[in-house]
């Protein structure tokens, strides 16, 4: 009853304080001060001495209901309400005014529940036109949620937690949410699946069913990111970038591992970091000092991190890089200063207020690469996937936002990592075969998810079987560098990255000049160098994009947007390799037509995912 305890210390306190006894009610100085001492009591956090002085005062006093409900209250803040059974009943609710009808009511129900007598407690918790002031509306809605829960109304439960949502913060509203999923996923994969189906885009319930889906495994498609107005509008001044929205913290923290297996990626993220620092100075961009703290690579150390940047001033703290730390800091009772986490926590659980998560996710590639089928007039697809754990959950994320988009795959076949025959993988498949005959537009696809020595290795079986459908792939097919020879066999196929790979997104540092210099901007790690650029670039804008829906920001790692559970969302670009060498499909994203250029989707790329990689989920 954590929620409901801690919102009734402060109710309690500020009640007794105001001595709210009806008006029309005369009171004797020794009453009075009686009242007041058993005020202070309750304010000191003596809430069983507090109880006694107010029953004292029911037996002596002019008012008796109206003190049996104050000693009531105190003898829950005490945990005690037990103690209050044997006159709770007996306070008149005729005699009683304001609010205190609608807490008696409370305490009755809360009572109830204690004593498993959980239609009693629904019945006082959802009568007719039942009404509660401001600050007593989060104690109704728990206790309404545990009644229902106990009387086996899952759905309910959910829903008025759904309701507490907004008005809660730090670890309440965390075990809030995680309370909404678990409750949802109690109910089964085919129900959520049917109710979803039958929801409405807008349904506000709709995320969280998707979310509870996600816990029991289920694939989701999720809705590609409405790209409307760019971050705020510029801001005049000669020379200047800075956009309305922006709001640079003045002092920001980054934690990353020092050593360890981690090393390589924390540098290439912090390099990355810290060229987007740099760069910004070209655009007179306010830059608060940033302090770099070493987490280990432990959920203990990124604790100790993140409490060191607090004491040491910090406004904005980013990081740590692995599942383990984040859910660690999230397990945290609060969060006194912002996070935005460089990855997801290991339990999915939501974050709270004040807390954004950026990562990069396989499954939003995978889910942008049906999208991508989708605008193409591609309905049917055929999958061929690695064994790796990121080619898998792209390849049910592929497969989930296909149906969504009213496609289907026709087969999917793994590939195993130490083979390098795949006829029977193909020939598995049944994909229809042809000429070579490339001049009417196919209506089916293949779509890869492998590392391109894999890949290398398909594509010319595929050619040898007459199978001549277009091939589409995740950013893992690609190393990064340009390699005409080494590429020449994956001619033609479609892949989607991340757009400063291919100096695309207009007000970014040249990728070349940057790789020439940073051994860290090139090749696979050169994505968690632009992964590193976007965490300091979306500092100033992490409020805005998460109070705007539809605004984002032009990043190195995709188009940014902030879903209502504050998770950064990227939008990435499509290459071809033609000639052996990648090439972006759309050319230059203009800032003011970036939405109409890049594909809809959810998240990005990353290496493959485990708790040592920094970056995925």
């Amino acid at each position: 009853m954590r929620l409901t305890r801690a919102a009734g210390i402060a109710l309690l306190i500020s009640l007794a304080l105001s001595a709210c006894v009806p008006q029309t009610v005369e009171r004797s100085p020794a009453e009075i001060a009686a009242s007041q001492q058993a005020d202070s009591l309750a304010q000191q956090g003596k809430f069983d001495d507090a109880a006694q002085a107010y029953l004292a005062l029911a037996q002596t006093g002019s008012n008796r209901d109206h003190y049996q409900l104050l000693a009531a209250e105190a003898y829950r803040q005490e945990g005690q309400l037990d103690r209050a059974s044997p006159f709770l009943d007996s306070i008149r609710r005729q005699k009683l005014s304001g609010d205190e009808p609608s807490r008696l009511d409370l305490l009755q129900a809360e009572l109830a529940l204690k004593h498993n007598n959980a239609p009693r407690a629904l019945q006082l918790t959802t009568q007719p036109n039942i009404s509660v002031p401001a600050n007593l509306q989060l104690r109704l809605l728990e206790l309404r949620s545990q009644a229902m829960q106990q009387t086996g109304d899952l759905w309910g439960a959910a829903r008025s937690r759904v309701e507490m949502d907004s008005q809660l913060s730090g670890l309440d509203q965390a075990q809030n949410r995680k309370e909404i999923v678990n409750l949802l996923a109690k109910l089964g994969a085919d129900p959520l699946k049917q109710r979803a189906a039958a929801m409405q885009q807008g349904d506000r319930m709709l995320p969280w069913v998707n979310e509870a889906l996600g816990q029991l495994g289920v694939a989701v498609a999720h809705p590609a990111p409405t790209l409307e107005q760019e971050v705020g509008t510029m801001i005049p001044g000669e020379g200047a970038n800075v956009r309305e929205g922006f709001k640079m913290p003045s002092r920001v923290a980054l934690i990353v591992p020092a050593s360890g297996n981690l090393a390589a990626a924390s540098t290439a993220i912090t390099e990355g970091f810290f060229a987007a620092y740099a760069d910004s100075a070209r655009n007179h961009v306010p830059r608060p000092p940033v302090r770099v703290y070493d987490s280990g690579g432990t959920p203990a150390g990124a604790i100790k991190a993140y409490q060191q940047a607090v004491n040491d001033g910090a406004q904005l703290v980013i990081g740590p890089l692995t599942r383990g730390e984040v859910s660690a800091l999230f397990g945290l009772p609060q969060l006194p200063v912002a996070l935005l986490a460089l990855n997801h926590p290991d339990d999915k659980s939501l974050p709270a207020n004040g807390v954004s998560e950026f990562g990069l996710l396989p499954e939003t590639e995978g889910a942008q690469a049906a999208d991508h089928l989708a605008e193409n007039g591609i309905l049917t697809a055929y999958v061929l996937l690695s064994n790796d754990d990121f080619a898998q959950r792209a390849g049910k994320a592929f497969k989930a936002e296909m149906e969504a988009r009213g496609g289907k795959v026709a087969g999917m076949g793994n590939l195993a990592g130490s083979g390098v025959n795949y006829a029977s993988a193909i020939s598995g498949l049944g994909m229809p075969t042809d000429s070579g005959d490339t001049s009417t537009p196919s209506t089916s696809g293949i779509f890869i998810s492998m590392r391109p020595q894999q890949a290398r290795l398909l594509l010319p079986q595929l050619k040898l079987a007459r199978v001549n459908l277009p091939v589409y792939g995740t950013s893992h097919i690609y190393a990064g560098v340009d390699d005409a020879g080494a590429n020449r066999d994956l001619e033609g196929v479609e892949f989607c990255d991340a757009p400063w790979l291919f100096d695309v997104q207009p007000g970014l540092p040249n990728h070349g000049d940057i790789a020439a210099q940073l051994p860290s901007a090139r090749g696979t790690s050169a994505r968690l160098f632009a992964f590193g650029m976007d965490a300091w670039n979306l500092a100033p804008y992490l409020d805005w994009l998460r109070a705007h829906p539809g605004s984002y920001l032009p990043g190195a790692s995709g188009q940014l947007t902030a879903d209502q559970f504050g998770r950064i969302r990227r939008v990435l670009v499509w290459a071809k390799f033609q000639d052996g060498l990648a090439r972006p499909l759309n050319g230059s994203l203009q800032m003011d037509s970036a939405p109409a250029l890049a594909p809809p989707v959810d998240n990005g790329t990353t290496p493959p995912s485990s708790d040592t990689q920094p970056a995925g989920h």
